[in-house]
This record gives structure tokens, sequence and C-alpha cells, in this order.
């Protein structure tokens, strides 16, 4: 993969553009045309351009071979349920250094989220980019995947009235959820 440099002179950030497009050729589609690069100064354009050539280069792998070593976990049923929270932990510390971070977790109890670990979000396969900032948020809970837990335990009452409007249904009860945590945020 090229190492882009953002240089501060117009005449360098000119260059750079030509070197950027001209790297991109061989991957141009009709999606370049839906950004107006003309309401971009040339040193904004080429950040966006060094992140599509970024997308483009990186390679479509599992998460766990996002790290060095390779992140891998024991299967939940090895586990006793202290060893288990260790190394969950360990593992949701380990996603956050690669910045993925998960929401939506608290309607689990430990035993289960591990297990969403080692069997969804580990074996998952993604462009691993190498791009400041470039978050992962795995939320594993949201209104089309499960209206009843996310309306119980995390939509607000604006949501909560929304759906009701939509749906013509009162929503769950809302509720605490059973295994509040404090997981690792983006910054």
């Amino acid at each position: 993969m090229t190492e882009v440099r953002h240089p501060k002179h117009e005449v360098d950030q000119l260059l750079l553009n030509a070197q950027l497009r001209d790297e991109l050729e061989p991957y141009m589609d009709e999606s370049i045309d839906l950004v107006d690069a003309s309401q971009m100064s040339t040193e904004e354009e080429n950040r966006f351009l060094s992140a599509m050539l970024c997308w483009e280069q990186s390679p479509v792998i599992p998460i766990s071979q996002w790290f060095e070593p390779e992140l891998q976990i024991p299967h939940p049923d090895t586990l006793s349920e202290r060893n288990l929270s260790n190394v969950m932990w360990d593992a949701l510390e380990r996603l956050a250094e690669q910045q993925i971070y998960l929401e939506c977790t608290d309607h689990l109890s430990d035993r289960q989220l591990y297990t969403v670990l080692y069997r969804d979000i580990l074996p998952a396969t993604g462009k691993k980019l190498d791009v400041a900032q470039n978050n992962l948020i795995w939320r594993l809970v949201d209104i089309e995947s499960d209206p009843e837990i996310w309306l119980t335990y995390y939509a607000t009452e604006r949501e909560r009235s929304e759906w009701e409007y939509e749906n013509g249904r009162i929503p769950p009860a809302h509720l605490d959820a059973p295994f509040a945590r404090k997981l690792p945020e983006p910054f």
C-alpha cells in the first residue's frame, strides 16, 4: 500500500492530487462522480482520495486476523464464568485497539456476549483500513434486527413514540438492561 504524506504547499498538493488520481485510475467508477471535488480544497480532496485508495487496496480478512498475533479466544464451553469474563474483557480491549467497538450489549450476559465475539465478530470478514478515526461500530441490536429488545432496553422515549405511531402498537415497557457494562468507546 502506498504511504501518502499530505504536503502543505499548494503545488505539492496538486502534484499529490495527480499521483493519487493516477493510482486510483484502475478502481474508478461512477461513484467518484458522486463527490463534488469543487467544494473541497485540494488538501481535503487529497485526504478523500487517500481514503479511497486505502479502501481499494485494503484486504478483506477475518477480524481476528487484524491483530498480530491473530486474536483467538477459546470456545465458550471450555471456560469457567471467571475465566470467560477475563478473556472477554481482554478481547474487548484488543478490539478497541483496532478501533472496533460494540454497542447495545447490556441485554446479554457475559457468556452470551462472549459467544457473539467468538461466533460472529472475530470470524466476520471486513476491510482492514489503516486510516485514522476509522471506527467500526458493531451494534448488537437495533430496531430492524430485534425491535422488542431494542425498544425494551435501548430506544429513547422519542424513538419509542415514533415506533408506536408507525406501527399502531404500544411498545414493550422500558426496562433497565440486566447486564450494564462500560465498554471501550471511540474517542
